[in-house]
């Protein structure tokens, strides 16, 4: 069953929170980071899944994301610095899952945005996780200094506040393979899943010009190759991506990813790709080998 908490941060934001608890006694935690313009309760699939096989599960909605702003006027709209503000609300959020449960070891779990959040936050608290799962992930964006000098230079033109035409483009050029329906086929092959995203205001909504700045820089910052030298080189990592997510060119910038950490030293990382897939593989027509896969690597780590 799913339970709902704030946490309040150290600069104000009331970060609204989830929690699923198995039956029985846990055996690990699992903490959830969702991706851009979307919410943790579209996890909740996956989490009760997770429960069932024995695992405590946390999850909050970023900064900009559902609840943790008033009202949809303000969804996608940040504070300056609001990729860090992000990176210390999971770990605000690891505290408490820990505190909860002193005893239990922590993997870290994120999907598109929340993947290059859980890249980032390696590089700073690695060494508290049991393992760290990476879905959808993105391994890099071409051009990212151009991209960091654009987004700086709309948000100087336009206000952090206005809607970002860039990250309007972005998700447009994701679908240009792919059937025209809702403009978002590029997330799964299942039409119905995809029609739910459609469906949910809290979903698919535009970024603004800051927190685009802020995710590019964010991304600028983690794909750094000195910071990626940071993540521990014995921590366990799987990467899980649909062969045709068009965020991470068909997995392309996943491949290069998993080669970096290789050659920086990481001993155990698993990288899965699912034949056809797209972008959610959470949500994909095959989800429940996707979800049986998790499990089954997060019960090798313990």
């Amino acid at each position: 069953m799913m339970k709902t908490f704030t946490l309040q941060t150290p600069d104000g934001v009331e970060l609204f929170c989830y929690k699923w608890e198995p039956t029985g006694t846990p055996q690990a935690i699992v903490q959830i980071a969702h991706g851009a313009a979307e919410h943790a309760e579209r996890y909740d699939r996956f989490a009760n899944f997770l429960t069932d096989h024995g695992f405590v599960v946390y999850a909050d909605n970023h900064r900009g994301h559902y609840k943790t702003v008033p009202n949809l006027e303000n969804a996608g709209k940040v504070s300056a610095d609001s990729w860090n503000g992000m990176v210390h609300d999971l770990k605000l959020l690891t505290d408490h899952a820990k505190q909860e449960n002193p005893d239990l070891p922590l993997f870290f779990f994120g999907h598109s945005m929340g993947s290059m959040l859980g890249q980032h936050y390696a590089q700073e608290y690695g060494e508290e996780l049991k393992g760290l799962v990476l879905s959808g992930p993105l391994g890099g964006l071409e051009g990212i200094d151009q991209l960091v000098a654009a987004t700086e230079q709309a948000s100087a033109a336009g206000g952090r506040d206005a809607m970002s035409e860039l990250f309007i483009g972005m998700f447009a050029s994701f679908n240009e393979p792919f059937e025209q329906r809702t403009g978002f086929e590029w997330l799964s092959r299942d039409a119905d899943e995809v029609q739910k995203y459609v469906d949910d205001p809290w979903s698919g909504f535009p970024f603004s010009n800051g927190l685009v700045e802020d995710f590019i820089k964010g991304g600028q910052h983690l794909w750094n190759p000195a910071n990626e030298q940071k993540i521990p080189t014995a921590l366990p990592i799987l990467t899980i991506t649909g062969d045709q997510d068009p965020a991470s060119g068909g997995g392309e910038t996943v491949r290069g990813l998993v080669a970096r950490y290789k050659a920086n030293g990481v001993t155990d990382i698993t990288a899965i790709y699912y034949p056809d897939a797209r972008h959610e593989v959470l949500n994909e027509t095959n989800r429940d080998q996707v979800m049986q896969d998790v499990v089954d690597w997060l019960n090798q780590q313990l």
